[in-house]
């Protein structure tokens, strides 16, 4: 995979079974992850972030994480929106 290039949940968890059947079989965690063309580092992340769910758990854990950023944007934009209109309300501008 190139670099940067972004796993969907199901390939994540999917890799990952794949790297712990190897290291069950007897193969180092270095091996497997080589096998799986991931690093490593990558492997750790993911374990530790997808770890024991399910496919369609991961799923639903990106949809919430990316539907949490999109309501504290909005929450950041109100929150300035009401200083703005508290500070011309006052006259301070």
């Amino acid at each position: 995979m190139a670099r940067g290039k972004k796993h969907t949940p199901e390939q994540i968890v999917s890799l990952l079974r794949q790297v712990e059947v190897a290291v069950a079989s007897g193969k180092t965690t270095a091996q497997a992850c080589k096998e799986a063309a991931i690093t490593e580092q990558t492997y750790y992340r993911w374990r530790k972030e997808y770890g024991g769910l399910q496919v369609d758990q991961a799923r639903r854990l990106k949809e919430l994480e990316q539907e949490n950023a999109k309501l504290k944007r909005l929450v950041a934009e109100r929150s300035l929106d009401k200083l703005v209109l508290k500070d011309i309300a006052s006259g301070n501008f």
